[in-house]
């Protein structure tokens, strides 16, 4: 079978990560290796920069270039967060054509994996040869098909290591902690706060995900019982925690604001800690209680990275090249775990993946609805990779001589 010739274009859409900038440079370095493929494009800031052809030629970008961008967090060619509806991906489509692109790559979400469903569907009814592949990213972990998503390792290693040196802090000047973690349906980032565990009483010692309703009364009593138990409790909240109607609890302060999406605000002024620990003072009566929001910190902190996330963010973008380029396929690339712990990559349908949610097993939440199981932590701790050495102090007490 004649392969296609023409140009590639690669953007990058939604939040930046620490290693979505591995998917862009794996991809184009694999892409440039075959001969049909006559330039590599990169569009500057997603989608937008495509329909406003704000586009540059990564063919002429040398390997050390690239390779010290694969190695920087964030998005170097920048993101955008508009989301196309269908005459939004036709114009995708328009460009596409007017400049010889025969193999379009979106790295990104659900969202981004509708664009390219949208933009495949275009191509077909024009009867233009067009490959499109949806490369995955997102911390939040929730694709559908794929076991992880590419970003969410490095992002969970940065929130274990958070609560884990917030445990260090509180264990030695004890008192409430309460730590705001993104995840607006899907608590698998919230829930990475306990990898970093090594001692039976380290915290965090509770874990709200938005996957189970949250009750003030129940977090309250859960609060109380876990001071009580250790003398102090360090909580690790999802932005996204909602109440028995589904309602998500920031709803209370957020005045309406809704973001770029339509969503509901939900952490980003700091408010949802606040009020959670307004609740804890006046509720328990306990004094010292203090809150973070953890917010775009988590994304793209710089020399925290997974190195499992880097490895696999690469490959996915090495194998969305051959997908198209080679099989002259289109599809979202996915991520299969085998045994303990190893992964083979496979391409799956967009439809598949577009516009869907996946969020955490029952499996992975404790029947009280306030903690992780083992089984979470069993799936999640290859993909943060290696974290530091904790160690507490062993010396024998001293025999006390004025005694009262």
């Amino acid at each position: 079978m004649a392969m296609t010739e023409g140009k590639a274009l690669v953007a990058q859409g939604g939040g930046p990560t620490a290693v979505i900038n591995q998917s862009f440079v794996g991809l184009v370095l694999e892409a440039r290796k075959f001969s049909q493929v006559t330039r590599v494009y990169g569009a500057l800031r997603g989608v937008r920069g495509i329909i406003d052809e704000e586009l540059c030629d990564l063919t002429e970008a040398t390997t050390d270039n690239l390779q010290g961008v694969a190695e920087t967090p964030g998005s170097g060619l920048l993101s955008t967060r508009d989301r196309p509806d269908t005459k939004y991906c036709h114009q995708i489509f328009e460009v596409c054509r007017a400049h010889d692109i025969r193999y379009f790559f979106y790295i990104g979400g659900n969202d981004s994996a509708d664009t390219c469903r949208i933009v495949n569907e275009e191509a077909r009814k024009a009867s233009y040869e067009l490959r499109v592949i949806h490369i995955p990213k997102t911390i939040d972990n929730d694709l559908t098909e794929t076991d992880h998503c590419p970003g969410y390792g490095s992002a969970a290693k940065f929130v274990a290591q958070a609560f884990s040196g917030v445990n260090l802090d509180n264990r030695a000047l004890a008192g409430v902690y309460i730590g705001v973690v993104m995840g607006r349906h899907a608590g698998f980032l919230t829930a990475a706060s306990a990898l970093g565990r090594v001692y039976s009483d380290d915290g965090p010692h509770l874990v709200y995900v938005p996957e189970r309703a949250f009750s003030k009364d129940q977090f309250l009593k859960d609060v109380a019982a876990a001071y009580k138990k250790h003398g102090r409790c360090i909580i690790a909240a999802s932005e996204g925690i909602v109440d028995k109607s589904g309602k998500a609890i920031a709803e209370q302060f957020s005045g309406g604001e809704r973001d770029s999406y339509g969503n509901i605000q939900l952490s980003g002024t700091g408010a949802l800690g606040d009020l959670l620990a307004e609740w804890v003072r006046k509720g328990t009566g306990i004094k010292r209680v203090r809150t973070d929001t953890l917010g775009y910190m988590q994304r793209s902190f710089l020399g925290c990275v997974s190195e499992v996330d880097q490895r696999e963010a690469r490959e996915v973008g090495e194998k969305a090249a051959q997908y198209a380029i080679w099989h002259d396929l289109d599809g979202s690339v996915a991520i299969q775990r085998v045994g303990d712990y190893a992964v083979r990559y496979y391409l799956t349908d967009l439809k598949k993946v577009a516009g869907k949610t996946k969020t955490m097993p029952a499996s992975f939440i404790n029947r009280a609805g306030n903690n992780v199981t083992d089984a979470f932590i069993r799936y999640a701790r290859p993909l943060a990779g290696t974290l530091p050495r904790v160690t507490r102090l062993s010396a024998p007490r001293v025999e006390k001589v004025l005694k009262k």
